[in-house]
């Protein structure tokens, strides 16, 4: 999953627009990019950040881009961005997030009317390029802009760079998150509201679902009302958003600290301490511990100064070798003890295999695991979590599997808490893993620690549901 930085401003908005992306790119995706509006035209730049961090790669490009009042940025799953397009409507830049599950049909439609698309990289179509194509299709940018969400399946947030100010449009239901934050002089466009503390900016709108909003230096004006119907993605405060950041008013941090108190309250281990796994478990964690009054202690420290992030590369071994690196085990805080681990969730398993096995190698009597979230059972349907979240990928359909045969059998039956079924799932998965013992969330205990209604929430990869 991506996310979104843009900026309008008085003067030159180009720091702003350089921390702003880079407070994003612990999303953990391939590809950053940003563009600014000058007097002379719009300067571009995109880089692959698989292997690196955002600001290392982007540093040396600053002067090149400095005199920009307005400009945009990304962090991408995978699409190079941002495009700059020249149409009907004018010079524009435009920077997406999201999923958008229809892509085959709005090309062939693209193909059927004799257009052509060239940002093309191993044979597939650029999303942004495609969503780009939509807009220019009708003769204003909110007509536009209406006109792709209405084609659109699935998921797609974005915000499209014009001549005078940036036009923030989110997803039809909501899943992910846009905010504007205002200082004096200038408006900001965000996916994570963590990034405007420090740049000085305070939390001005949380932009609804289906709503358009266009910002200019003076202020941002309402061009769509949003829709009644929202469906934010969940994940989003149990694991991928960032601490500080607000969703719907609701901070992320706080939400982990309330789980873990959720999974302490149904919980009469006997251990000796509780960790989390760094760094999403730790919210968590802190949550359980202060619940139950068992100290928090740290047997892993995270190592990140020079090792890259961990849940994006393609190659499997180089994931779990990243993986295994950056966290350094402390014998004396593991030795003999009876240790709890809080996380987010188990999504593939193989890191936390090796780690469990680790433990036990520095001699930790019992290893114990508390998960935030239920078993994911289902891929993501609607954003780019990870190309690896499908079918037997998940440790929840390997159990299955191994439970009957086939990996898509009763799979509503083993997403019901405490079921048979759900029970045996857990415990297969607590084998393949070889945890002494092993627990999820209740997916009441997590709603109610995000503090939304249900229908509020996309709750689809741990119960297959979609109210919309």
């Amino acid at each position: 999953m991506g996310g979104l930085f843009g900026v309008v401003s008085k003067k030159d908005c180009v720091d702003d627009l350089f921390y702003g992306i880079d407070y994003h790119s612990h999303l953990g995706t391939k590809r950053g990019g940003m563009v600014v509006k000058k007097k002379d035209g719009y300067t571009r730049s995109i880089h692959n950040i698989e292997g690196d961090y955002f600001r290392s790669k982007f540093e040396s490009d600053l002067p090149k881009f400095a005199g920009g009042t307005i400009g945009v940025g990304v962090i991408s799953d995978y699409d190079p961005q941002p495009l700059i397009i020249s149409s009907i409507l004018g010079t524009f830049g435009i920077v997406s997030v999201g999923k958008i599950t229809n892509i085959d049909e709005l090309t062939q439609r693209a193909y059927d009317r004799r257009l052509h698309f060239s940002e093309t990289g191993g044979g597939t179509i650029n999303p942004t390029e495609l969503v780009a194509m939509l807009i220019s299709e009708k003769r204003s940018f909110v007509d536009g802009i209406i006109h792709a969400q209405s084609k659109i399946k699935g998921s797609c947030s974005m915000l499209v760079l014009t001549d005078h100010g940036i036009y923030a449009s989110r997803d039809k239901l909501g899943r992910t998150p846009i905010v504007i934050g205002k200082k004096e002089g200038s408006f900001a466009a965000a996916s994570e509201s963590a990034s405007f503390p420090n740049l000085g900016y305070e939390i001005e709108k949380y932009i609804g679902p289906d709503e358009i909003v266009f910002i200019t230096p003076e202020g941002y004006e309402q061009k769509r009302a949003p829709g009644d119907k929202l469906q934010i993605c969940s994940f989003l405060w149990v694991y991928y958003g960032y601490p500080a950041s607000c969703y719907e008013g609701l901070n992320v941090e706080s939400i982990r600290y309330k789980c873990g108190k959720a999974l302490a309250k149904t919980d009469n281990t006997a251990i000796d301490y509780v960790a989390g796994i760094p760094d999403s478990g730790i919210g968590h964690a802190l949550g359980y511990s202060n619940e139950k009054q068992i100290p928090y202690m740290r047997p892993f420290v995270k190592y990140t100064p020079t090792w890259p992030r961990s849940f994006m590369p393609q190659n499997q071994s180089k994931r779990d070798l990243v993986a295994k690196m950056k966290l350094i085990p402390i014998k004396s805080l593991i030795s003999e003890k009876k240790i709890l681990f809080c996380d987010d969730s188990i999504v593939r398993g193989t890191q936390l295999h090796d780690t469990v096995q680790l433990l036990f190698d520095y001699g930790a009597n019992e290893v114990h695991m508390r998960l935030a979230c239920p078993t994911l059972i289902y891929p993501c349907e609607f954003l780019n979590f990870s190309s690896s979240r499908s079918t037997l990928a998940l440790a929840g359909r390997q159990a299955i599997k191994e439970l009957e045969g086939i990996e898509n059998k009763d799979l509503e039956t083993y997403a019901i808490h405490g079921s048979e079924k759900n029970i045996a799932m857990i415990d297969k998965i607590r084998e393949m893993l070889k945890l002494t013992t092993l627990a999820y969330q209740n997916l009441s205990d997590l709603v109610d620690a995000i503090g939304l209604p249900k229908e509020k929430l996309c709750t689809h990869c741990w119960d297959g549901s979609s109210y919309f």
